[in-house]
């Protein structure tokens, strides 16, 4: 009973959480019906509900096989002063701010992982294979991925040193920056190229989505944008209207049922020529229209 009320201590208030989360959800649901960035190729409804489904078991994934191991681990890393933050004194907010920084740059290599691996990517694929992108896929994935990668989340903790408050802080803010950046929303030019410098933007991550294999082995940050500018992986000179979403060899929506999705990494990839383009004539880190 302590362990759990000291969890329930260091994590950020449920009202809170809640409030940011399913706030997020419906400002970009708004705004994607308003400033639409790709055309939609599947019918709004069957697909949010597809992708809704995902969500639910995906959550319960998390609270059954995640929560369980990494918030208790948390809490023993802050008591014990375990891991690599615990080795300076440093201030409250430095502690939470590299906290945020070394998990989302963690997982920007988890990411990497996950299309480089091949079983990995058998269970990322789902995720991939959605022929439009929008919020909703933000909350599509497979929960043979979401288990795989709970001893990742756990090495995370362990090695950084992440107190259980700054683990809840990057989960909500996590999963606040993949709703955005996920969403078919049309910011202005202007506003994103200078966002992107920084975060993860919808234009950005659209090209990560894109059936073109180079472009798709790019942009695999979550928050921020500096891994992949750290890394060289940044890609941005690519037209939105000319990104294709999805993975080549899934493009007929009698693939895309829910039960096919479900299956899919316990199923033989299909193996098709990946298309090729010439990249625009301006700098990769030059935002495209």
């Amino acid at each position: 009973m302590a362990r759990r009320s000291d969890l329930k201590k260091s994590e950020l208030p449920r009202w809170l959480n809640t409030a940011l989360i399913f706030g997020t959800m419906a400002v970009v649901a708004v705004m994607e019906l308003k400033r639409q960035l790709r055309k939609e190729r599947e019918d709004k409804v069957v697909r949010n509900a597809r992708n809704a489904t995902f969500a639910l078991l995906s959550a319960a994934t998390v609270g059954l096989a995640e929560k369980p191991v990494v918030a208790p681990l948390a809490l023993a890393v802050h008591k014990k002063n375990l891991g690599l933050l615990k080795l300076f004194r440093l201030p409250v907010w430095a502690d939470l701010l590299l906290s945020v920084l070394l998990l989302d740059y963690t997982l920007y290599i988890w990411h990497y992982l996950t299309h480089k691996v091949p079983f990995l990517w058998r269970f990322h694929r789902p995720h991939h294979v959605d022929r439009d992108l929008d919020a909703s896929t933000a909350l599509r994935f497979h929960f043979g991925e979401l288990m795989l990668s709970v001893p990742w989340r756990a090495a995370q903790v362990r090695l950084i040193g992440v107190s259980p408050f700054g683990l809840a802080l990057w989960q909500t803010l996590t999963l606040m920056e993949i709703l955005f950046h996920h969403s078919n929303l049309r910011l202005p030019l202007a506003l994103e190229r200078r966002l992107c410098r920084f975060i993860v933007t919808p234009r950005m991550h659209g090209i990560h989505h894109s059936a073109v294999q180079g472009e798709t082995d790019s942009n695999w940050g979550t928050i921020c944008s500096w891994p992949d500018y750290l890394h060289g992986t940044v890609r941005l000179n690519v037209l939105q209207d000319s990104v294709d979403i999805g993975v080549i060899g899934y493009q007929d929506p009698e693939q895309l049922t829910l039960g096919k999705v479900m299956a899919m990494p316990f199923q033989p990839e299909i193996k098709a020529v990946a298309p090729q383009r010439r990249p625009l004539p301006v700098p990769r880190t030059v935002l495209a229209p």
